[in-house]
């Protein structure tokens, strides 16, 4: 198993290493080859200088990557709440394999507890968080991309993904896989780029984009 940690504003000791190896063992049982994981340690000032500490670790196997992210005074403890939440994850994502998998319907009216309805303009849906949208679909990428507004303090991570086209019960899974409130796929009903959000509850919401082809002025007819 390939573990890298990743220090941001906070140094990584040994001992913290070693603690992180011991609690992430059961993960090579659950995970059907040797995982990758990626662990970022990051502090988080706060106004009376104390601060946070935030724990974030993406697990890359076959199949979807699966996340788990955890904040806390400490780091330890940061790491202990997400790591127990990536293995309930990882949990989850082999009842899914074995066929314990539950049934999503895009129906208004379904009597599963998730319930997708579709979203349209007007309606008085909760719009997507403002949170990291590039973490939100496909995480095997590269380093984001950060672009800077002129004369402004304004930074925009801009990150690509690949990520074959799926069905919205599948963008449902992986969403709940990286613990997103959102998820940005691409329908393999409709072949539109997509976005699967959480409304209230077990409700969900789906955006699909339409882009509308702009036609050219015929300047031609228009001289005659």
């Amino acid at each position: 198993m390939d573990i890298q940690i990743t220090g941001r504003h906070v140094p990584v000791s040994d001992r913290f290493r070693e603690h992180a190896q011991e609690k992430l063992d059961k993960i090579e049982l659950l995970a059907n080859r040797d995982p990758r994981l990626d662990i970022v340690v990051s502090r988080h000032g706060s106004a009376n200088g104390v601060g946070t500490m935030t724990v974030e670790i993406t697990c890359r196997v076959k199949g979807p990557v699966i996340r788990a992210e955890a904040t806390s005074d400490d780091k330890y403890a940061a790491f202990d709440i997400a790591a127990d939440k990536l293995l309930d994850r990882l949990k989850k994502a082999n009842d899914r394999r074995r066929g314990k998998r539950r049934k999503v319907t895009t129906s208004t009216e379904v009597p599963a507890p998730a319930r997708l309805v579709d979203a349209v303009p007007g309606a008085a849906a909760a719009p997507p968080p403002a949170a990291d949208a590039a973490d939100a679909g496909a995480a095997q990428d590269d380093g984001p991309e950060v672009v800077e507004v002129a004369d402004s303090p304004i930074e925009v991570r801009v990150k690509h993904h690949s990520s074959a086209p799926m069905n919205i019960e599948q963008a449902l899974y992986e969403m709940e896989m990286v613990g997103h409130d959102f998820f940005l796929f691409t329908d393999a009903d409709c072949g539109a780029p997509s976005v699967l959000y959480r409304r209230r509850g077990w409700s969900y919401g789906v955006l699909h984009l339409e882009t509308e082809t702009q036609v050219e002025p015929d300047l031609e007819s228009r001289s005659t």
